[in-house]
């Protein structure tokens, strides 16, 4: 009798864990649902001016990282270390505020021209933000290959939040 109530005792377990995990998935679900709607309510200029405070941010705190390590590399001691690092902190900020700033305008302006939510927008939006932060290189190669791969990351970023 004992290992019959056992028994049923898991498997009210398990029947409970599969939904809890069905309502996760319609949490997810309805979490997309909410940002879609969102993008489609707020500004670009509202998304953009927040997407470069977010990847400004982390470029300038990237940036503190990895100024001390070029800093010693490069002998830098007292007053020319603080500003190496206060510009090394400066340069990765704006860069990250710059590929963002341009990368969300572009795909939220796309998104609304065309009405549409696939893959296309953040492959444009990839190649402009790209060509944008190449193009102080003045080199078309860079351009180029920066453009390709800006825009490979963000369709696989893009489609990897879908799931």
């Amino acid at each position: 009798m004992d290992e019959r109530l056992i028994i049923l005792d898991e498997m009210e377990k398990g029947s409970r864990q599969a939904e809890r995990k069905k309502g996760e998935r319609n949490g997810n679900r309805e979490k997309r649902e909410m940002e879609e709607e969102l993008i489609g309510v707020v500004p670009c200029s509202s998304l953009a001016v927040d997407s470069i405070f977010r990847l400004g941010t982390a470029g300038a705190i990237w940036g503190s990282c990895i100024a001390p390590y070029d800093a010693c590399k490069k002998g830098l001691t007292g007053v020319a270390q603080a500003s190496f690092m206060a510009k090394t902190m400066g340069k990765f900020g704006f860069q990250g505020g710059l590929v963002a700033g341009v990368f969300t305008a572009t795909r939220c302006g796309i998104q609304r021209y065309r009405r549409q939510n696939d893959w296309v927008n953040p492959l444009i939006a990839g190649a402009v933000a790209g060509a944008a932060v190449a193009a102080g290189t003045r080199s078309w190669t860079h351009v180029v290959g920066i453009s390709a791969l800006l825009s490979a990351f963000s369709v696989a970023a893009d489609h990897s939040k879908t799931f």
